[in-house]
Formats: structure tokens, C-alpha cells, sequence
């Protein structure tokens, strides 16, 4: 009672002009992320570190896999009901996403008080290896040949596949996103899949990978940790209300006026964005 009394008080002290902020931050974000395979969670980090004031610790980490996992499934079955997901690849990438993630919540325990800093560095050097990569397959993919191909063009690699998908999905749980920065540029590369089907198959990905996370690293909280998070439920649930609708409408705006290449320029940009924040973080400009 004292901890739900202590939530609404935390609530009631935010300001309308915050609590507005906040909403509009997880429908643009959900919107924006959604045509592009990603789940958001770089960003619903930072808006409730900076605009709800939350740590950045186990409970953080949750209430933002929980909203990922909203945009993935919003943006996944859109995706499906259009045929934009090979099944097969999914799979296949699930044997190494699913342990990744585990061992992600375990990596999460050790850090314990140094995960602010450190989170702020993986997220970093994860987006610089993404843009790179994505920025390399723009430049040597003919696509006019992934358009004819609709989809596959060469063989997977397995292989490679599972553990791109492995570190996708430990970083899943370390980082509290859906890790489609990962998962895109791995299906694009190693199961040579055209952009909106590897978008279709990453947000698969998460929707397998983001509740097994989640469970996994409620068993790990500390029980303040879980009456707090508890307590937040009505204010998650909410986001999580605008959330799904953000990453419905983006979706079906991105598949119906977007090109795959002006898909895979948005999301560059919104990559770099992040990259931006945590660099000025950890810069301490």
C-alpha cells in the first residue's frame, strides 16, 4: 500500500507538460520504429531516464521491454498479414536469440550499479557496427534485384545467422531494446532477405525473444524492485496502450508510402540520432 501510495504521489509531482512529453515520446517513437524492424527501446530508455526521472536499473530495463515488445508484435503481425516474413529464417535465428537473451540477464546481474555507463557503451558501439554495416549492404545491393527476388537472393548462412542473433538478442536483455539494429543488418547479410522482409522477420525475432527477457529478468529483481515495478503497472499500461497504436499506424504508413530504400535511410537516420545522445553522454558535453 505504501509503495502503490508512493507511485501515485511520484505520478501526481510529474508535470502535465511531462506527463504530455511522455505520452507523445512513446507514439512518435513506436510510429517512427515500427516500419523499420526496430523496437524503440533505445529511446524508451532515455525518455523515462530523462523525462520520468527513472534509474536506470532492472526496473527500467522491464517497463522498456515491455513497451518493445508492444511495438514488435503491433508492427510483426502487420507485417505477417502482408507476407513480409520468412518463417524459416525466424526459426533458424530463434537458436541463437533466445540463449543470447538469457545469458543477457545474467551479464545485467553482474554489472549491477556500473550498468548506466556501461549501457551507454554497448548501446554506442552496437550502433556504429550497425550503421557501418547497413550503410555497406545500401551501397552493394542491386534493388532492383531484391525486389524481383522478393526476398531471398542466396543461400543463408546458418552459422553466422545464429550468432548475429545471439549477440542480438543478449543485447536484447543487457540494453532493454528489441535489438532490431542488430537483427536487420544480420538478416539482410547472412539471410540475404530484402529490406521489408528482414524488417518483418527481426520484429518476429523480438516477439519470441522480448517476453522471455522479460520473465527472466522479473525472476532476477529484488523484491523493492518488483513492488516498484508493480506499482508502476497503471502507468506502463498506458504507455503501453499508445504505444501499440504508434507502432500499428507506423507500420501500415510504412508499407503502403514507403520505399525499402527510403526505409532503410530512416532507419540510418534514426540510428544516428541515438548514436548522437549517448556520444553527448558519455562526452559529458
Amino acid at each position: 500500500m505504501k509503495r502503490n501510495l508512493m507511485a501515485w504521489l511520484s505520478w501526481a509531482c510529474m508535470s502535465i507538460e511531462a506527463m504530455i512529453g511522455i505520452a507523445l515520446g512513446v507514439f512518435l517513437i513506436a510510429f517512427a520504429f515500427a516500419p523499420v524492424g526496430m523496437g524503440g527501446g533505445m529511446l524508451f530508455v532515455p525518455l523515462l531516464h530523462y523525462g520520468a526521472g527513472w534509474e536506470i536499473d532492472g526496473r527500467i530495463i522491464a517497463a522498456s521491454l515491455t513497451l518493445t515488445a508492444v511495438v514488435s508484435y503491433g508492427s510483426g503481425l502487420a507485417h505477417r498479414r502482408e507476407g513480409h516474413v520468412d518463417d524459416a529464417i525466424v526459426k533458424t535465428g530463434l537458436y541463437g536469440a533466445i540463449p543470447g537473451a538469457i545469458v543477457g540477464v545474467f551479464i545485467v546481474s553482474l554489472i549491477g550499479e556500473h550498468l548506466d555507463d556501461v549501457f551507454k557503451l554497448l548501446s554506442l558501439v552496437m550502433i556504429i557496427w550497425a550503421i557501418r554495416k547497413s550503410m555497406t549492404k545500401m551501397k552493394q545491393v542491386n534493388p532492383q534485384k531484391e525486389i524481383e527476388a522478393n526476398g531471398q537472393i542466396e543461400e543463408v548462412e546458418t552459422l553466422p545467422l545464429r550468432l548475429g542473433a545471439a549477440v542480438g538478442g543478449m543485447l536484447s536483455s543487457v540494453l532493454a531494446i528489441g535489438a532490431g539494429v542488430i537483427y536487420v543488418p544480420i538478416l539482410r547479410t547472412f539471410g540475404h532477405l530484402a529490406p521489408r522482409r528482414a524488417i518483418g522477420s527481426s520484429l518476429h525475432f523480438m516477439m519470441a525473444v522480448i517476453p522471455i527477457s522479460i520473465v527472466t529478468h522479473v525472476a532476477f529483481l529484488p523484491s523493492d524492485s518488483i513492488e516498484q515495478l508493480t506499482s508502476d503497472v497503471p502507468f506502463i499500461a498506458g504507455l503501453a496502450l499508445l504505444t501499440f497504436l504508434g507502432a500499428r499506424s507506423g507500420a501500415h504508413f510504412g508499407m503502403k508510402h514507403l520505399s525499402e530504400a527510403r526505409i532503410m535511410q530512416l532507419f540510418l537516420g534514426l540510428i544516428i540520432i541515438v548514436a548522437i545522445r549517448y556520444i553527448i553522454d558519455l562526452g559529458g558535453f
